[in-house]
């Protein structure tokens, strides 16, 4: 008889998640054993996430419910970011709450005090139902609307209307985007509320 296999493994179990320290954690949380996680404290994470392998989460953090962040993601929230419910990140991407000024006005990197550099810093809002791309680029200050949709490898250096389908460098919008899914949202959480005591 085949062996059953533990599609868990790779992941924290239960206990070693609490033992990381995160501010607060949320039920059937799912977060790679090969993820970079610095200052816990400031993190927060709601139900049914996933965090897959090689992400780096830094900073002010907080994570709604049903979010996925796929392998090799950076998460850099300096200045906070938030990613609300059933959102999502394809493989990595990159969010920069801050970013050094490229002008040559003032000195750059994180071995250099701030006092001899100018940073650009801002929190980023990643919406409900929200999607991103592949290897896109998410810049400081920068509000992707609930709905939006953001194709591959786009750099993303300006807020995004909700409901809509963008790309490129720099991202801008393409067309609208449908709103069928939040019929299924509705089903899901009929669903789900049923069998498993979603809160």
């Amino acid at each position: 008889m085949k062996e059953k296999q533990n599609i868990h493994a790779g992941y924290y179990s239960e206990e070693e998640l609490k033992g990381l320290g995160i501010s607060k954690i949320g039920k059937n949380v799912l977060i790679s054993n090969k993820c970079c996680i610095y200052q816990p404290d400031m993190i927060e994470i709601g139900d049914n996430v996933r965090i897959d392998d090689f992400c780096i989460l830094l900073g002010k953090i907080k994570l709604g419910h049903n979010v996925h962040i796929a392998a090799f993601c950076l998460l850099s929230g300096g200045a906070g970011i938030v990613m609300e419910d059933y959102s999502g990140l394809a493989q990595k991407c990159s969010l920069y709450t801050k970013s050094d000024d490229y002008s040559g006005r003032s000195m750059t990197n994180s071995t250099i005090p701030d006092k001899f550099k100018e940073v650009r810093s801002g929190e980023i809002v990643i919406g409900r139902h929200v999607i991103v791309g592949a290897s896109s680029v998410v810049l400081p200050g920068v509000t992707i609307g609930e709905g939006a949709s953001v194709g591959a490898m786009s750099l993303v250096n300006r807020s995004i209307e909700d409901w809509t389908v963008n790309i490129g460098i720099p991202c801008r919008k393409l067309k609208d985007r449908e709103k069928g899914l939040l019929d299924l949202e509705k089903e899901y959480e009929k669903e789900y509320r049923n069998g498993c005591g979603y809160e």
